[in-house]
């Protein structure tokens, strides 16, 4: 099964990118979709449920298919390589999976909630709610490259820093917004 290797691992990687992709945008479309509840009839209507069907192909043929398929591929390069499991790097990804799939989890609910029309979320929350996949992303990365040699503590400043500057970013862009709505 080793010689297999490569090619379970490129595609381990494509479906966790595919994963990404997935999980980067549904929150756009979620923050379009409560946007779209604030406008009057019948764009109210004719938005929302443009957004429900975006938000349902995405989901259910992109996202969820790219998670599952992902994992299956991860446990396959275990199997191949169970010596990752002795490791402390492996640890630490294994447990920003978990909280990758917890984000999942929140996120699918959030789209269910959606679906029926049921809004909990404002706009703002949710721009910053798009921003916590981002520093999954980041920290698995940048834990998988640089593996034992990272230091603990410049990377967890850094992922801090990261998300500093992802709220800054987001704080810009709702002042730019608020003076100019068209943007």
């Amino acid at each position: 099964m080793t010689e297999l290797y490569p090619y379970i691992k490129a595609l381990h990687l494509i479906f966790v990118i595919t994963w990404f992709a997935g999980l980067f945008y549904i929150p756009r479309l979620f923050i379009y979709h409560i946007e779209a509840s604030e406008k009057t009839e019948p764009d109210k209507s004719i938005l929302s449920n443009q957004f429900k069907i975006m938000a349902k192909r995405l989901w259910y043929i992109i996202t969820w298919p790219s998670a599952i398929l992902a994992t299956v591929f991860a446990i396959l390069l275990l199997i191949i390589i169970p010596a990752w499991l002795q490791q402390g790097w492996m640890h630490i990804k294994l447990a920003f999976v978990l909280l990758l799939f917890a984000y999942h989890i929140k996120t699918h609910l959030v789209f269910k909630q959606l679906q029926r029309d049921v809004i909990k979320w404002t706009s703002g929350q949710m721009r910053l709610w798009n921003e916590v996949s981002t520093l999954i992303l980041f920290s698995v990365i940048f834990l998988v490259i640089v593996r034992d040699s990272l230091n603990w503590i410049f990377g967890v400043l850094g992922i801090f820093l990261l998300a500093g500057i992802l709220m800054l970013g987001i704080k810009i862009y709702k002042r730019i917004r608020n003076k100019n709505p068209d943007a």
